[in-house]
C-alpha cells in the first residue's frame, strides 16, 4: 500500500552537517507500508512521534516480575546504555525506557544513587550530545556520564585470560544491562549471543573491542562477549537486562529478566520473525539507487526498519549459518579454503547518494565499490577530513544539491528504482517503480521464508519450529 513517507528525525551532531532537503520530499518519492507487505510481522506499539507513555507502560510491565532484592537503598547502581539505541526512531523510545528503568528501581528498592552510563565505541563526543539532547541529567540526578572505549580500563579475568572493561562502567555495586534488540551487525552475531555483545563492545576498552573485531572471525567473536559476561567480576555486579524490541514496523515491546541466555533466545526468535522476510525482500532487488539520509553512520542507518549494513550484504542469507559473511574483510581475505571470494558490497546497489550521514566509522568500501555522490560542500568537507575514511572523497564526486545528485545517479545507474535510508520504520521510502516491484515480490518471499528458510534457520540452531510461533513480540 502506497502512503506518505515518514523520515526519522535527524539529531544535531558535530559528526554530520545540518540537513537541508530530505530525500522524502523529492518529487515521486513515496512511502510503502510494510504491514501491507507482510501482515504477520510483529506489530508496533510505538512509532516515532507517538505516545511515549506506551513505551513507559511496556517497560514497567516487563520489570514487574524481575527480582531487584540485591539492590539496597545505600548502594550505587549503573544503568548501562549504548549509543545506537538513540538512533532508533529519533531515540525517544530508548531514552524513555532508560528513564523508566531508573524510576522502577528507585520505587522498588529505595535506592537513589542510580547513575546512567551512555557508552560508545566510536565518536567520542556523541555520548555528551545524547545526554544533553534528551536532558538525561535531569532524570538521573546521581549522574549521567558518557563512556568511551579509550577511557581508563579495568582488568576482567576470564576463561581466555585478562580482558578489559571500561572502569566507569563497573564503578558501582550493581549494573543494569539496558540495550536494544533490533537487527544490527547480523554479519557478526548471526543471531547468536546478540544479547551479550555490548560486554565486548559498548562496555569494553578499545583493546578488548579489537580482540572481538580482529582476533576472531564473525562468528567466533561472540565468544569474547560471553566470557566477559560470565566472568566472576561481571557476575558479581549484574542484576538484570532490559531490551527495547523492534520490528520493521517500529517498537514492538520491552523484555527484561535476570537470565541473559533466555533473553538472547527471545531476541533470536524475534529477529527471525521480525526481519527474516524484509531482509529476503531486499535480496530480491537486482538494481537500485540507495540514498543515505538519516542519523548515524551508513552501516547502521535504517530504512523501512532495516539497517543499510544488511542491504550491503543482502545477496547473502546471513541467518543461514552455512554462509560465510564478508564483513570486516573476513570473507574477502580470511575465507576458509574452498569458499568463493565474495564482493564486499551488494552489486545490486548501482549508485549511492549520501545526503546526510555521520562520520567516525570506516566506510571506505562504499566509495571503493559503488559510484558514490556526496551532496553539498559541508558534507564533502567533513568526509575529506574524516581520519576514519581518509581517501573517501578521492573516490567520490560532489553534487551541489540533492536533485542534481539524483539526476546524476539515475544517469549513472540506468535504473529508476530508489530506496532511501532515512531512519524510517513502518514505511519504506522508495520510488514508485521499486514500490511496485517489492509489492509484487512480497508474497513469493513470504512463502519461501515460511516453507524453506525459517525451518532451516531454526534447525541449524537446534530450535523446534513451533518455537517461532510461541515467541511473544
Amino acid at each position: 500500500m502506497i502512503t506518505q513517507p515518514h523520515p526519522s528525525f535527524i539529531r544535531r551532531s558535530a559528526y554530520g552537517p545540518e540537513p537541508k532537503t530530505r530525500a522524502a520530499a523529492l518529487p515521486g518519492i513515496v512511502g510503502l507500508d510494510i504491514q501491507s507487505l507482510f501482515p504477520d510481522m510483529p506489530r508496533a506499539i510505538y512509532v516515532e512521534g507517538g505516545d511515549l507513555g506506551v513505551v513507559r507502560a511496556a517497560t514497567r510491565n516487563s520489570l514487574k516480575d524481575v527480582p531487584m532484592d540485591k539492590i539496597r537503598p545505600g548502594d550505587k547502581v549503573n544503568v548501562l546504555a549504548s549509543q545506537y539505541g538513540f538512533t532508533i526512531m529519533g531515540g525517544d523510545a530508548y531514552a524513555e525506557m532508560l528513564r523508566t528503568i531508573k524510576d522502577v528501581v528507585e520505587e522498588r528498592t529505595g535506592c537513589r544513587n542510580i547513575r546512567l552510563r551512555v557508552c560508545t565505541g566510536f565518536r567520542i563526543r556523541e555520548p555528551d550530545e545524547i545526554i544533553e539532547h534528551y536532558r538525561l541529567r535531569e532524570h538521573f540526578p546521581a549522574g549521567a556520564m558518557g563512556i568511551r572505549a579509550i577511557d581508563k580500563g579495568i582488568p576482567i579475568e576470564t576463561e581466555i585470560g585478562t580482558l578489559y572493561g571500561v572502569a566507569r562502567v563497573y564503578d558501582a555495586d550493581w549494573i543494569i544491562h539496558a540495550h536494544h534488540g533490533e537487527l544490527r551487525e547480523l554479519d557478526m552475531h548471526r543471531m547468536i549471543n546478540r544479547a551479550y555483545k555490548p560486554f565486548a563492545m559498548s562496555y569494553a576498552r578499545m583493546e578488548t573491542r579489537a580482540v572481538a573485531h580482529m582476533n576472531f572471525g564473525p562468528r567466533s567473536s561472540n565468544f569474547v562477549s560471553r566470557v566477559i559476561f560470565h566472568s566472576p567480576f561481571v557476575q558479581s555486579k549484574f542484576t538484570f537486562g532490559c531490551f527495547l524490541l523492534t520490528s520493521p514496523q517500529g517498537i514492538t515491546g520491552v523484555t527484561a529478566g535476570t537470565d541473559l541466555e533466555a533473553l538472547d533466545r527471545k531476541l533470536m526468535l524475534l529477529g527471525f520473525k521480525s526481519y527474516g522476510k524484509i531482509r529476503e525482500l531486499f535480496a530480491e532487488i537486482k538494481d537500485c539507487i540507495v540514498v543515505l539520509d538519516g542519523t548515524g553512520e551508513p552501516r547502521y542507518m535504517a530504512g523501512g526498519g532495516l539497517s543499510f549494513g544488511n542491504v550491503t550484504e543482502a545477496e547473502l542469507d546471513l541467518f543461514d549459518l552455512d554462509v560465510v559473511p564478508v564483513s570486516l574483510g573476513f570473507g574477502l581475505y580470511e575465507r576458509p579454503r574452498g569458499q568463493p571470494k565474495a564482493k564486499s558490497v551488494n552489486p545490486a546497489i548501482r549508485a549511492l547518494v549520501i545526503n546526510h550521514m555521520w562520520l567516525g566509522v570506516p566506510q571506505q568500501e562504499l566509495a571503493t565499490h559503488i559510484p558514490t555522490i556526496a551532496v553539498g560542500d559541508d558534507l564533502a568537507r567533513l568526509l575529506r577530513e574524516d581520519p576514519m575514511n581518509h581517501d573517501f572523497m578521492a573516490r567520490c564526486v560532489t553534487a551541489d544539491n540533492l536533485p542534481t545528485a539524483m539526476k546524476f545517479a539515475h544517469a549513472l545507474s540506468g535504473t529508476d528504482k530508489v530506496v532511501v535510508f532515512d531512519g524510517s520504520f513502518g514505511t519504506m521510502t522508495v520510488s514508485p517503480s521499486l514500490a511496485s516491484y517489492l509489492t509484487e515480490r512480497a508474497p513469493h518471499v513470504s512463502r519461501r521464508v515460511d516453507e524453506e528458510l525459517m525451518p532451516k534457520w531454526l534447525r541449524q540452531r537446534g530450535i523446534a519450529p513451533e518455537s517461532i510461533e510461541a515467541v511473544d513480540a
